[in-house]
């Protein structure tokens, strides 16, 4: 994204979100008088980009706040969120969609009460020469072995007219970009706002990779990266929830206003992170943090889930269509 550009898109969402952190910043207010009470949340990933929200919400005692000790927790490579959370060694975890859908059906009562941006993040990411999906017909493609990868690109390559079914895969786990750049694949599955931002920014001397996003090739604008937590705990402390939910909109709202002092927050909470990549990475998501059709940060919109269901069902990722109606609650959200 240009500067230009940037600025022009900084100010829109600065515009749209003024009112709502006036009111979120009252809120806040009203909670610091209650206690403080500990609260752990664990990470979908090693922490980047998408999770500057939650390093503001805790650089700006925004949890403190709104009377939550707030700890986050960072996965490590045999780390399983899912288990951690439905045996309560976790409060909160921010999951994939697509695994609670997997967690629904296995008989995990785990509920979404937030989404942390409201579109899929993921894509298939593929070589220079390949203008349309349709174009890997017949090709190699890196897979990371995760369940929706085959989802996605199935339904990337059908919604371009393509034919999935002629198509080879090759498990390359998390490594998209070293198998791209070595020509080791012709595309691979993988994340836009993470390889896509790196691959496009490789400089001069390389063309641009081509980044195929799942909801511009048939897949509804769902949110990717849900804050979920049993629907045991939610019955036992709405309260906590609901301090959870306001410390993290409001740490993510600031953001959107104020995104170079949230990189800044970020970079000074974790330690090892390349500030140039984080600044490309977070002016790529900002547009995403916000719903398409207007609404406030955080939103978990029905119509939206309902369309996600269907398309979760119909690739392939679950056997029965989702029930949204019990898999979200919308009422942890500020009003």
């Amino acid at each position: 994204m240009t500067k230009p550009r940037r600025l022009l898109t900084l100010a829109l969402i600065s515009a749209l979100l003024g009112a709502g952190a006036t009111a979120g910043a009252v809120a806040g207010g009203a909670a610091a008088s209650a206690p403080a009470r500990a609260a752990s949340l664990m990470l979908d990933f090693t922490p980047n980009a998408i999770h500057t929200g939650i390093y503001a919400a805790v650089a700006r005692h925004l949890d403190a706040a709104n009377g939550v000790a707030l700890h986050v927790r960072i996965p490590g490579a045999s780390t399983d969120a899912i288990s951690l959370l439905a045996a309560g060694r976790v409060d909160f975890a921010i999951l994939d969609i697509h695994d609670l859908a997997i967690a629904d059906e296995q008989g995990r009562h785990l509920v979404g009460i937030m989404a942390l941006e409201q579109r899929p993040l993921a894509a298939v990411i593929a070589q220079p020469r390949f203008t349309s999906p349709r174009q890997l017909d017949g090709r190699t493609i890196g897979v990371t072995g995760a369940p929706s990868d085959l989802a996605v690109l199935r339904s990337i390559v059908a919604g371009a007219g393509g034919r999935p079914r002629t198509l080879r895969t090759l498990t390359i786990g998390y490594d998209a970009v070293p198998d791209l750049l070595s020509g080791r694949v012709a595309a691979a599955t993988a994340f836009w706002n993470d390889e896509g931002v790196q691959l496009t920014h490789l400089g001069a001397g390389h063309r641009p990779f081509r980044v195929f996003r799942v909801d511009r090739f048939g897949a509804p604008s769902y949110p990717e990266l849900v804050l979920c937590a049993t629907a045991q705990e939610l019955r036992r402390s709405p309260g906590l929830a609901r301090r959870v939910v306001r410390t993290l909109v409001e740490g993510y709202r600031f953001v959107l206003r104020h995104p170079l002092e949230g990189e800044h927050d970020l970079e000074a909470e974790v330690s090892g992170l390349a500030p140039h990549a984080v600044a490309l990475q977070l002016a790529a998501e900002l547009p995403a943090f916000l719903p398409r059709q207007g609404g406030a940060y955080g939103s978990l919109s029905p119509t939206v889930l309902a369309a996600w269901a269907r398309w979760e069902r119909r690739f392939g990722i679950v056997k029965r269509t989702p029930n949204v109606a019990t898999m979200f609650d919308r009422s942890f959200l500020p009003g």
